[in-house]
């Protein structure tokens, strides 16, 4: 019986809240865990990554396994998820832990996410430059339990947030209705 490999993925995509449900329950995605990376404090809270002055980003790491659901999949999904034009946050949060990165883990990550900014880059999808950042994987620290799976938690107030946001007009507009 061949043993499963599974591997990490880790971005940063806003508010994490937001960054789950599109991966989860998906057939490979294994688990989708809400947290903090990028930064120096080791152990922060919600309040210390809120405060930026940890230098961390708001994040979701998702183990998955390669041979059911690509690296480049994962990908596809994350742009569609985020403004990736937006230097200064995502939507209504504001602020470098709100900031759009891929974080990889190895080098075939890194080339993966550098083809697949580059190919979003030529789309003519945005009429302003691709700003997400692509760095390597640091240190990811699994938010406080109350965020984790906030969707399915807190559904009325995960749905006001989308809206409210702007997040799901801007995926709406950019991507139809996904």
């Amino acid at each position: 019986m061949q043993e499963h490999k599974y591997e990490l993925a880790t971005f940063a995509g806003g508010c994490f809240w937001c960054m789950v449900k599109p991966f989860d329950e998906e057939p490979g995605i294994m688990k989708v865990v809400s947290g903090y990376t990028g930064g120096t404090k080791e152990n922060p809270t919600y309040q210390d990554v809120c405060s930026e002055t940890t230098g961390h980003y708001e994040a979701v790491q998702i183990t998955f396994d390669p041979a059911i659901y690509s690296y480049e999949k994962l990908l596809s999904i994350y742009w569609q998820q985020i403004d990736p034009t937006d230097a200064g946050g995502q939507f209504y949060d504001r602020g470098q832990s709100y900031q759009t990165v891929i974080f990889y883990h190895n080098d075939k990550q890194k080339q993966a996410a550098e083809h697949s900014k580059l190919q979003l880059e030529l789309s003519g999808r945005f009429t302003k430059p691709i700003a997400t950042v692509i760095l390597p994987a640091k240190t990811f620290y699994p938010a406080e339990e109350y965020h984790q799976h906030y969707y399915k938690k807190n559904p009325a107030h995960y749905e006001r947030y989308q809206f409210g946001s702007g997040r799901r007009a801007f995926i709406d507009k950019h991507w139809g209705n996904i």
